[in-house]
């Protein structure tokens, strides 16, 4: 099996049963953090991937290999999943033309820094997605205008496991998708607030963020990006993806990752993708 990008074998399933039979004592957080450095499964800053562990052991347990321990604690999941809290924020019109604005001020929105709070209740409110959490390597971009009034927010977060017109595109196998996938990210949310009303300002930010965001992942995760992607729901006609040279490569099939019966119904979305170095397929593929 392939689960979270690994290959389990009946040996590493044997090894996780032996953990729990020796260490009984042992919860959740203490055999994924142990699998981990049994397996030297780690990031490329070299942290230990103890989410994804934790995750892979969810899935085994749900396939039945495995019988975990009871939770000693509530699943971090509730606390994430909780409403977000709104804060306060200006939302009168602003109209006129992109050079009114500019020039704009981009801004990484980091853990427990003031933007935090602001950005989640821009996305929480008016995306029609709404938004709860991030999980995975990810970046939050929130733009201000010379006022400094917010006008727009990006996140970028992991790539979706398959997509087949996207996947055909690329030219890679199984096995490289596998390798590679931590070289693209997904456009999970993006947002021009309600009451901004500028051509041409929704392309211009992607190419702000086109610019600038295989620097911006390098560094906080000390690898680079090589493309972005994105799916756009039909409801939208994704002009400023186009406008700003994304190119639209087909449509998903109206399936999830966890429709394994071919059972649930899924809106269809058109898929988008962003080169962003000249030879990102041989990145991808390496």
């Amino acid at each position: 099996m392939v689960i979270q990008g690994r290959n389990i074998t009946a040996d590493e399933i044997g090894l996780i049963r032996d953990l729990m039979v020796e260490h009984g004592e042992w919860g959740r957080t203490r055999l994924s953090e142990e699998l981990c450095r049994r397996w030297d499964w780690r990031n490329a800053q070299g942290r230990i991937k103890d989410m994804a562990a934790r995750t892979l052991l969810l899935k085994l347990e749900r396939r039945g290999f495995i019988e975990l321990p009871v939770r000693q604690r509530p699943s971090s999941n509730a606390f994430r999943n909780r409403r977000v809290p709104m804060v306060n924020h200006a939302s009168e019109p602003i109209r006129g033309n992109l050079s009114d604005l500019q020039p704009l001020f981009v801004k990484i929105v980091v853990p427990k820094s003031p933007d935090v709070r602001l950005f989640n209740t821009l996305l929480a409110r008016y995306h029609y997605l709404g938004h709860r959490n991030t999980v995975g390597e990810n970046l939050r971009y929130l733009f201000r205008d010379r006022h400094e009034r917010p006008v727009a927010c990006a996140l970028f977060g992991s790539a979706a496991w398959k997509c087949a017109d996207r996947d055909a595109f690329l030219q890679w196998d199984k096995a490289a998708r596998q390798r590679n996938l931590q070289g693209l990210t997904n456009n999970t949310r993006f947002l021009v607030l309600p009451w901004v009303a500028i051509p041409h300002l929704a392309s211009h930010v992607l190419g702000l963020i086109a610019r600038r965001i295989r620097a911006d992942w390098q560094a906080k995760y000390a690898h680079p990006v090589h493309a972005l992607e994105t799916f756009v729901d039909r409801r939208f006609k994704g002009t400023c993806y186009r406008a700003a040279n994304w190119l639209r490569l087909g449509a998903t099939q109206g399936r999830t990752r966890n429709d394994r019966n071919r059972s649930i119904q899924a809106t269809v979305k058109d898929v988008y993708l962003y080169p962003l170095i000249p030879d990102f397929r041989r990145e991808l593929c390496a």
